[in-house]
């Protein structure tokens, strides 16, 4: 299961009721935040969500709506000496603009008790933990080199207590090593295999996160069948000529992108101050009903 808290939902520019692109992702206790605009750690205190185990960045692309909450974030971690090592991933065009940022200005003549650590991202997956694994993928935004995200939690044969307990396989290291498919040999003597015990396999939980968009042909391969899809919706269809200059999204077009790829659940963010919330879900409601309209301080999760 993946955990959501959008922080930031606003596009290009902060309105009263929403801050700039901000989302952080929870699975168990690893955290990731995904962009990082300004007054992201403000956003995050609001919430109550905390600086623990935040050390880790993944960036769409370098606009500064997406980056220039890095900049306070590092310093007031910096600061408060609460940070071991950071590390920020992005396209290698993100990446030196992020550099340039936070040398240039926000760590010019310092020295931190820190690592940064940059990641240039080639397509494919580049963090795989236990449970899940983060890949990403290219979105075309305005000749930014720009990447979208897939969580993707690893599957798993669940164990059946009600099998154990018919096997009298006492609680302990045995039903561990079953559960992560390996064979046991029990006190009196007996070996289980693990198929004695576990049930079908099941899929886990995929996520797929979209940054500025202005295209969708391209994305349907690598977000098909997830069980939800975060990305933008900064106009409406009347603005189809806008969307089309500024290589941005409407929210028809970001349902049509929901619908066709299979996705289950669709959250819209990156909210132009022009429009009215309840006229963007309109839109895309009509063509994907499973829609919403993702708010600053929002929480939602995201199971198979």
């Amino acid at each position: 299961m993946f955990e959501l808290l959008f922080l930031g939902t606003s596009a290009s520019a902060p309105s009263v009721h929403r801050s700039l692109p901000s989302l952080l992702i929870q699975h168990e206790d690893h955290r990731y935040l995904v962009d990082c605009g300004e007054g992201t750690q403000r956003q995050i205190l609001t919430a109550g969500a905390g600086f623990k185990n935040l050390n880790k960045i993944l960036v769409t692309h370098g606009h500064l709506d997406h980056i220039l909450g890095l900049a306070g974030l590092l310093a007031t971690l910096i600061r408060w000496e609460s940070m071991e090592d950071m590390d920020i991933y992005g396209g290698k065009d993100a990446i030196y603009r992020i550099q340039d940022l936070i040398y240039t200005v926000v760590l010019r003549g310092s020295q931190i008790p820190a690592q940064l650590h940059f990641h240039n991202l080639t397509y494919g997956t580049f963090i795989d933990e236990k449970n899940f694994s983060i890949s990403c993928f290219p979105v075309i935004h305005r000749g930014s080199d720009s990447v979208g995200y897939l969580f993707q939690e690893h599957g798993r044969r669940p164990f059946l207590p009600e099998k154990a307990e018919a096997l009298a396989i006492p609680p302990g290291p045995w039903r561990r090593d079953l559960t992560n498919g390996e064979g046991v040999t029990l006190p009196d003597g007996r070996f289980i295999e693990p198929d004695q015990v576990l049930g079908p396999f099941k899929p886990g939980a995929t996520l797929a996160v979209v940054g500025d968009t202005g295209e969708t042909d391209s994305l349907i391969s690598y977000i098909q069948g997830a069980d939800a899809l975060v990305i933008e919706a900064t106009y409406l269809e009347e603005e189809i000529d806008l969307a089309k200059k500024f290589s941005h999204m409407t929210a028809k077009s970001s349902a049509m992108l929901a619908k066709t790829a299979g996705v289950q659940q669709l959250y819209l963010t990156h909210v132009s101050r022009r429009h009215r919330e309840k006229d963007i879900l309109a839109e895309a409601q009509s063509i994907f009903p499973n829609t919403i309209v993702a708010r600053d301080l929002s929480q939602y999760f995201v199971k198979r």
